[in-house]
Parts: structure tokens; C-alpha cells; sequence
């Protein structure tokens, strides 16, 4: 059951990604007073890409993190009321509905925009989670510096996992790609640049078996699903690059 309301607002936006700025953006000029809570991580999955090529009005392109700053400051100046905060429970029960910030307090609204985004999938190896933050990541932007001249290993065949790695080649002496079938699901340009990267190696019809290392990444151990051959490659650093999953475990029952 929730608490007490301390604060009463028209219209409450969870999330700050593309999605949720742009609901702030609309609601505000609509004089609906959003107030945006910007959850977990500000900017949402955008603030951990490189180059975004495919949205309009950028002929250049534009970095992801860039583009972010610009679509919160777009939404500030219509009026929307921007804080830091991440939604951790929820009522909607009954209007208005409720939701708790940070553990601490509860805020009641009118309606709600749910726009939280996902985060990122992993593999579900003990060995992922053993070592994640000591050579495992799921960001190649966030810490392949931490890599700069070393080897590195990447599994994922979509225009993310392309990107991580092209991204890794050129920081890195070597990025070992592991993708699960015998093609890749990115998009023809993203393939070709990784396909044509002169320090990017493609294993095909290939499975992570086991991450190598006691303290830190040392090596990784893969398997190729249709000859069941496996093989050991020393590394410094495994990202993982296979998709997302939505982040809607505190609207579970209620939506």
C-alpha cells in the first residue's frame, strides 16, 4: 500500500530518454506542468552510443550523448520540470496514481507517461557476473578506454554489437566478434564496415562457452554450435552486445 502523497502534479514522465524528453516536450507546450523524472541513467541508452547517423537534421551526424543535452534542454525551455530521481514503486490502483522516487517519498499525478527504456541482456554465465566491472561490460563506450591497446572480445551480430566493435577497433589491437549464427542482423552498412575492419575477426556459428580469469578477464573459451569445437583466445576485455530487455519490473501486475 502507499504512503501518504508529499506532492501532487498534473502530468509525471518516468524516463529521459528520446521518449520521455519528447513527452516532456509535447506535454509542456500543452501547458500540462510535466515534471520528468530522469531515473537511473539520465539521457537513457543514447548517452552510451557514439556517432547517431540516423536521425534527421543532423546531415554530420551527432554523438549520442550530444544529442541528449540537446533534447533535455529542449524540453527545459518549454517549461518542463526536470529532476534527477528514479521511480522505484508504483500504485495505480486509483486515480490519481502514485509513484515512489528513490525509496523515499511518494508524488501523485493525474496521468503518467511511462517511458523507462531497457537495459542491457546478458549472457547469464556465472562467470559474467563474477567478473562484470573487472573486464565483462555491456558498454564499449563506457569502458573500452580501459582496453586501449589491448586485445578484446565482443559477442552480438546486431547494429550494436557492429557499433561496439568498430567502435573497439579503434582503440584496440584486436576485437574478437563472436556471432551465434552464420550471418550477422545488423544493418548491410554496419556490416560492411565491420566485415572490412582490418583488426575486427568474425567468428561465425559461435557460442560463449566460458569467460577465462580468476580476479580479471584473461581469456574466453567459445564453441562453434555446428562442429562442437571449442577454442581458448587471451583477452583483456568481453563485452556483451545482444540486445536489451524492457525495464517495466515495478509496473508488473499493474499494466
Amino acid at each position: 500500500m502507499a504512503s501518504e502523497a508529499t506532492e501532487k502534479v498534473h502530468v509525471l514522465i518516468i524516463g529521459s530518454g528520446p521518449a520521455g524528453y519528447t513527452a516532456a516536450i509535447y506535454a509542456a507546450r500543452a501547458n500540462m506542468k510535466p515534471v520528468l523524472y530522469q531515473g537511473i541513467q539520465p539521457g537513457g541508452q543514447l548517452t552510451i552510443t557514439t556517432e547517431v547517423e540516423n536521425y534527421p537534421g543532423y546531415p554530420e551526424g551527432i554523438q549520442g550523448p550530444e544529442m541528449m543535452v540537446h533534447f533535455e534542454k529542449q524540453a527545459a525551455r518549454m517549461g518542463a520540470d526536470i529532476r534527477y530521481g528514479l521511480a522505484t514503486k508504483v500504485d495505480f490502483s486509483q486515480q490519481p496514481y502514485k509513484v515512489e522516487i528513490d525509496e523515499e517519498k511518494w508524488i501523485e499525478a493525474d496521468a503518467i507517461i511511462i517511458s523507462t527504456g531497457a537495459s542491457a541482456k546478458w549472457l547469464g554465465l556465472e562467470s559474467e557476473q563474477r567478473l562484470n566491472g573487472f573486464g565483462v561490460s555491456a558498454c564499449a563506450v563506457c569502458d573500452g578506454f580501459f582496453f586501449r591497446g589491448k586485445e578484446v572480445a565482443i559477442v552480438g551480430a546486431g547494429d550494436t554489437a557492429a557499433e561496439e566493435a568498430l567502435y573497439l577497433s579503434k582503440l584496440c589491437t584486436t576485437v574478437h566478434m563472436f556471432v551465434r549464427r552464420d550471418q550477422m542482423r545488423a544493418s548491410k552498412i554496419m556490416q560492411d564496415r565491420v566485415l572490412n575492419a582490418p583488426n575486427i575477426k568474425v567468428y561465425w556459428n559461435t557460442d560463449t562457452d566460458e569467460i577465462l580469469g580468476d580476479k580479471k578477464v584473461e581469456g574466453v573459451r567459445i564453441k562453434n554450435n555446428k562442429t562442437e569445437e571449442t577454442q581458448e583466445i587471451a583477452i583483456s576485455g568481453f563485452f556483451v552486445a545482444i540486445g536489451h530487455q524492457p525495464n517495466s519490473d515495478i509496473f508488473k501486475g499493474w499494466i
